[in-house]
């Protein structure tokens, strides 16, 4: 036989951490038929909805936008359209979706009479909520009643909006075209809507151009007779203008004027220029006026040509005389007369030199005449010519403002006559590439995908669901859940025994012959129990749970049987609160027990009974008193366990739940041993922990956890309890022979300790 006593190791860190994908498996293999039946409903519903509902058929057609548009003449000014740009692709899009559109469809088909969209028993203006609310007494009622025009508006409204709802438009990417659909019950009706949606479009289309352009007309006729008036008033101001100012060749006049006032300017320029020159050896001469030797010695006056002569002549006549001197004498005739030419040369220079002062005084005189007279007729000249702009801007701006007026009046001429052209001719700016063929297959409901879906979306809904239960349900279930979840090891797990409604199960199971797996893992139980505790010798065996109806009395029964077969065992109920030991061996209620040993009113052998058929002794409860905790923490209860440990090998204490009482804490004092039962699948996992804390805060020894009422044909399915049930396979046969080798076990295990 396979003994597990002790728990694995605690797993590492990266361990917890990682994802136990068994764990998943487990949880879908545990829920899997819940899940499919959950499946299978839901897809049936679907079925039954998707296969109720009236198959639709969608009809489609496609649309040719013209964005270049074959006009005439361009006149997109006037309508104020952009045939070029993408927002006028999305505009016609969002006109084609228009109410306008869909109503001129609904009315051209009637179909506010059509079974389908508009039928003649429906009721305008109703709905659930409508007649909810008219049966409400506390809501205050509308008065008003609607005549029959606005039921009928009413009533062809809705059809419109039902019509919207069932109409797509939808552009192809990166073309002109546009795919129209609409769905219906009837293929035929859904050709003839869509057919005529684009009829419909394409002569509103030419309606609307058609108004544009005689609204158009009539603005240019009102608009051209304004700018006729403009234009013939702007032309008599400017004849008048001219007439009123004699203006023949203002242009001739004006040029001639600035020709002859830039020859003016130049010769003043010159005058200018000359004066300047005069003017420095004017100033000259008057400062030395009247000095003769002082003007000869001026660069202007030394180097006139009549002055060098005369200085030529006077050099002669000195050069002349001085040759004389050396000869004659001063009275001599030559002398004299060389004298008197001196003289006369002299005077020749001073009188040459005045002369020549005259003519620059007066040359300079009349220079300075000569540039104020210009600068003067400049002057006249520049108002003259600044009199003739004057006159030449006032009529060109009259001429502009006739020019102007003269264009404008133009374009708007050549408008009118291009309206009246399109007028008489215009193109649609639509046409159809492939018109609507009645569908062959329904569109909707799309049953096999709908179906699909919904035993997908169900298959998920129930795994959700298994994960949720099982993240919501805390209870034990699993190996993992005690060593991880309580931190505790697993002593030995009881199976699940299939028994009557309303029936308790058998107290001697254990010897059932049929009960194999049962008795295998009583045994089990105490195989680890007694392994566990070889270093010392757990001789009273307390035996626990969390709360009632955890089957702790028949996990302390069945393993009092087991360890009768190896030693000398008394069982003893110390639950003297709902005690079930007495009843379970069908003894009287009267017998007496542990509260009468403790009350000193009977001895142990009065309360002692022997069972034959498992050679164990019991004490029951006895009389139930008022006080039993003041009772088990007593003297007495201490004395009383001290006197049957030297006449039993082992004694095992069937004691009160931890949740409801302290009666399991109290004799957890006296206890060498303490074994915590658990229903599996049951009892949730904070109440579990909290019994157990209360046990440790007192310094209670807990050898392990056992886990009652598993369910082992559910177990095995999902690998769980690997290693604690597989050697429950054994019969009867092997029953006295194991024994006699788990005894020899224990027994050389208990010699090895002591060694």
């Amino acid at each position: 036989m396979s003994l597990s006593v002790l728990p694995p190791e605690k797993p590492s860190l990266v361990q917890s951490e990682s994802i136990d994908l068994r764990y998943y498996f487990r949880v879908i293999q545990r829920a899997k038929w819940q899940v499919f039946a959950l499946a299978f409903l839901m897809t049936t519903l679907a079925s039954i909805v998707v296969f109720s509902i009236t198959p639709k058929y969608t009809a489609s057609a496609t649309l040719l936008i013209q964005s270049e548009q074959a006009n005439v003449v361009s006149i997109e000014e006037v309508y104020g359209l952009d045939a070029n740009r993408k927002e006028y692709l999305y505009t016609q899009f969002e006109i084609l979706k228009s109410t306008e559109i869909a109503g001129r469809v609904v009315d051209r088909l009637s179909l506010t009479s059509h079974p389908e969209l508009g039928p003649d028993q429906q009721t305008v203006g109703l709905n659930p909520i409508g007649l909810i609310k008219e049966n409400l007494p506390f809501i205050q009622k509308s008065e008003y009643q609607h005549t029959a025009e606005e039921l009928a508006n009413i009533k062809r409204r809705k059809v419109v909006d039902e019509f919207i709802g069932r109409l797509s438009v939808t552009p192809i990417r990166k073309t002109q075209l546009v795919t129209l659909a609409f769905e219906s019950a009837s293929p035929e009706l859904a050709a003839t809507v869509v057919n005529t949606l684009a009829e419909v479009y394409i002569e509103s289309h030419l309606e609307a151009k058609i108004e544009m352009t005689e609204k158009a007309s009539v603005w240019l006729n009102s608009r051209l007779s304004t700018l006729k008036d403009k234009l013939d008033s702007s032309e008599k101001a400017l004849q008048e203008y001219q007439n009123q100012e004699q203006l023949v060749d203002i242009d001739g006049v004006k040029s001639l004027e600035a020709r002859e006032l830039q020859t003016l300017n130049m010769q003043l320029s010159e005058a200018r220029q000359k004066l300047k020159q005069n003017e420095h050896i004017f100033q000259l001469i008057q400062e030395k006026q009247g000095n003769l030797s002082q003007l000869i010695t001026l660069p202007e006056v030394l180097n006139h040509p009549s002055i060098q002569s005369a200085n030529e002549a006077l050099r002669a006549v000195n050069a002349k005389i001085s040759e004389l001197k050396g000869v004659y004498g001063p009275k001599h005739p030559r002398m004299i007369a060389a004298q008197l030419e001196l003289e006369s040369v002299e005077a020749n220079l001073n009188s040459q030199i005045r002369i020549l002062v005259s003519g620059i005084n007066n040359e300079y005189r009349a220079a300075q005449a000569q540039v104020d007279s210009l600068t003067v007729s400049v002057k006249e000249k520049g108002n003259r010519y600044r009199e003739l702009s004057v006159l030449d801007n006032k009529q060109q701006e009259l001429k502009r403002e006739v020019e102007s007026n003269q264009y404008l009046y133009d374009a708007f001429f050549t408008r009118l006559k291009e309206t009246k052209e399109v007028g008489e001719f215009e193109s649609a700016n639509a046409r159809l590439v492939d018109h609507a063929l009645p569908p062959l297959k329904p569109s909707n409901p799309k049953k096999k995908l709908i179906i699909g879906l919904a035993l997908a979306f169900s298959l998920v809904l129930g795994t959700l669901l298994a994960f949720i239960t099982e993240l919501l349900n805390d209870g034990i279930r699993s190996v993992e859940d005690i060593e991880n979840k309580l931190l505790q090891r697993m002593l030995g797990l009881v199976p699940l025994q299939p028994v009557k409604k309303g029936q308790r199960l058998p107290t001697k199971m254990f010897f059932d012959t049929e009960a194999n797996v049962f008795s295998e893992s009583i045994r089990t139980l105490r195989t680890s129990l007694l392994l566990l505790n070889i270093e010392h010798d757990a001789k009273v065996i307390s035996v626990t749970s969390s709360i009632p109806q955890e089957g702790k009395t028949t996990v302390s029964s069945n393993l009092a049987f087991a360890l009768a077969q190896l030693e000398r065992v008394l069982l003893i109920d110390a639950d003297m609160r709902r005690p079930a030991v007495a009843k379970s061996f069908e003894l009287p209620a009267f017998q007496a027990g542990l509260s009468n040993i403790i009350s000193g009113t009977h001895s142990v052998a009065e309360c002692l009974v022997k069972d034959e058929q498992s050679g164990i002794d019991i004490i029951t409860a006895g009389t139930l008193p008022p006080n039993p905790q003041e009772l088990l923490a007593s003297k007495q209860f201490e004395e009383f366990l001290a006197s049957v440990k030297d006449d039993y090998d082992r004694i095992v204490i069937d004691t009160a739940p931890t949740q409801a009482v302290s009666d399991a804490i109290l004799i957890s004092k006296q206890c060498d041993s303490m074994v915590y039962v658990v229903k599996a699948d049951s009892t949730r996992e904070q109440v579990i922990k909290s019994g157990l804390s209360r046990l440790m805060e007192v310094g209670a020894r807990i050898d392990g956890i056992v886990l009652n009422q598993v369910d082992l044909k559910q177990a095995a399915k999902y690998d769980e309890y690997t290693g604690y049930y597989d050697q429950y396979g054994y019969n009867a046969s092997h029953a006295s022979s194991d024994q006699m080798s788990e005894a020899q076990s224990v027994k050389n295990a208990k010699e090895s300790a002591s060694a």
